[in-house]
C-alpha cells in the first residue's frame, strides 16, 4: 500500500482557497501523467475536501426543495469529484483486505469514507424515472463501505446481503401466517428495534465527540493521534448511517418492484387490442306484438292523432257516449256547466234549491258554528 502524507479534513490555505482550488479541478478534470505520489495525494485530498464540503452544504442548507436546480447542481458536482477521488484511491491501491487497520496511515483513514459519501449523495438525486437505479447504486456504495470496514474490523455489526431483496410474490394476496412465522417476525422486529435504539444513542454520542474535535482537526492544530481518533469516529458514524440507509433502501426497492410487477400483470396483452364500437341507438325490449305496436321502434314515438280525434273515434265506436265528460274538463267545471244548463231549462226544483242555498248563506256567514278552531 502506498502511504501518502495528506492534510487533514481541510487544507491549510483555508476553506475559501480550498473550495476555489477544488472547483477549478472540477472544471479542468483529472490530470493525466502525474508522476509523483505527493502530487497525486494533494489532488486526492482536494477532491475529497470539495466533495465533503458540498455534502455538508446540502445537509445544512436551507433550500425549500431538494429538487431545485441549485441543489441538484451541487449534487452533480459532489458526485463528480467523489467518483474521481474514488477512482484515484483504487488506482493508488490505498486499502487492501490483506492488511490490518494499524497499517493504514492516519491521514489516509478519511478515504475509507468515499463510498459512504457517494451513497449519500446518490440518494439525493430526485429523477423519479431513475429512482430504482439510484437506489441500487446507493446501496452498492453503502455495502462496499461496510464490507471494507468489516475487513478491517471496524465496528461490530452484521454485514447485510450484497444485493437487495426481490419483489414479494403474490403481493396482492394476503400472506399465509402460521404461529411459528408470527413468533419469528415478532422476535426479529424486537431485536431490530433494540438495534435501532442502540445505534441512535451511539450516533448522538459520536456527533457530540466529533463536534468537539472538528475545529482543531480542520485548522490543522491536531496531532496524528487526534486525527486518527477523529476519522475513526467518523467511520463509526457512517457505519451506523450506512446500515440505516440500506434498511430504508431495501424497503423502498421492494415497494417499487412490487408496483412494477402489479402494473405488468394488470396491463392487457399487446396482441389483443380493443376494437372501437360505434354507439348503439337506445331501444326498448317488447314482450308481445301489442306492446311493440304501442312503443313502435323506440321511445319517444311520434303521435298519430290529437286528443280530440281520439275522443271522436272512441265515441263513434260506442265506447263513450256523447254525454260523457268532454276531455280537458275537471269535475268542478262539469258540475258548474250542468247547473247552468238546468237553470237555463227552468227546472223549478233546481231553482228552488239554489234559492234556498242562497238564503241559508245569507243567514249563516262563512265560519258560522265553528267555535272550537275559531277559523
Amino acid at each position: 500500500m502506498t502511504a501518502l502524507s495528506l492534510c487533514p479534513h481541510k487544507m491549510a490555505g483555508g476553506a475559501g482557497s480550498l473550495e476555489a482550488t477544488g472547483r477549478d479541478l472540477l472544471v479542468a478534470g483529472p490530470q493525466p501523467n502525474m508522476a509523483e505520489g505527493a502530487e497525486e495525494g494533494r489532488k486526492l485530498a482536494e477532491l475529497l475536501a470539495v466533495g465533503w464540503q458540498l455534502w455538508e452544504e446540502l445537509e445544512t442548507g436551507t433550500a425549500p426543495s431538494s429538487g431545485s436546480p441549485a441543489v441538484q447542481d451541487k449534487v452533480r458536482q459532489g458526485l463528480d469529484v467523489l467518483r474521481r477521488a474514488n477512482a484515484m484511491v483504487a488506482q493508488l491501491d490505498l486499502f487492501s483486505e490483506n492488511e490490518d487497520l494499524e497499517e493504514i496511515a492516519s491521514a489516509d483513514l478519511k478515504y475509507l469514507l468515499l463510498p459512504a459519501l457517494l451513497g449519500a449523495l446518490t440518494l439525493k438525486q430526485v429523477d423519479l424515472s431513475k429512482r430504482l437505479e439510484h437506489l441500487e447504486s446507493a446501496r452498492a456504495h453503502f455495502w462496499s463501505f461496510l464490507k471494507l470496514c468489516k475487513s478491517y474490523g471496524l465496528g461490530s455489526f452484521h454485514l447485510p446481503p450484497a444485493t437487495s431483496p426481490p419483489a414479494e410474490e403474490g403481493a396482492g394476496s394476503p400472506p399465509r401466517r402460521s404461529p411459528a412465522n408470527v413468533q419469528d417476525k415478532l422476535v426479529a422486529m424486537a431485536s431490530s428495534r433494540q438495534a435501532k435504539i442502540e445505534r441512535y444513542k451511539q450516533k448522538k454520542e459520536l456527533e457530540n465527540r466529533l463536534a468537539s474535535m472538528k475545529n482543531s482537526v480542520d485548522s490543522g492544530q491536531s496531532d496524528e493521534e487526534q486525527i486518527r481518533e477523529f476519522y475513526m469516529l467518523q467511520t463509526q458514524k457512517w457505519i451506523n448511517t450506512s446500515l440505516e440507509e440500506i434498511e430504508s433502501v431495501d424497503q423502498e426497492i421492494v415497494l417499487l418492484r412490487s408496483r412494477d410487477t402489479a402494473k405488468q400483470s394488470s396491463a392487457p396483452p399487446h396482441s389483443t387490442s380493443r376494437q372501437v364500437r360505434p354507439p348503439v341507438k337506445p331501444f326498448i325490449l317488447t314482450r308481445d306484438a301489442v306492446q311493440a305496436k304501442v312503443f313502435g321502434a323506440g321511445y319517444p314515438s311520434l303521435p298519430v292523432m290529437t286528443v280530440d280525434d281520439w275522443y271522436d273515434q272512441r265515441r263513434r265506436q260506442g265506447v263513450v257516449s256523447g254525454q260523457s265528460t268532454p276531455p280537458g274538463l275537471t269535475d268542478e267545471e262539469l258540475q258548474k256547466q250542468q247547473q247552468e244548463k238546468k237553470e237555463e231549462e227552468d227546472d223549478e226544483e233546481a231553482l228552488q234549491k239554489a234559492r234556498n242555498w242562497d238564503d241559508w248563506k245569507d243567514t249563516h256567514p262563512r265560519g258560522y258554528g265553528n267555535r272550537h278552531n275559531m277559523g
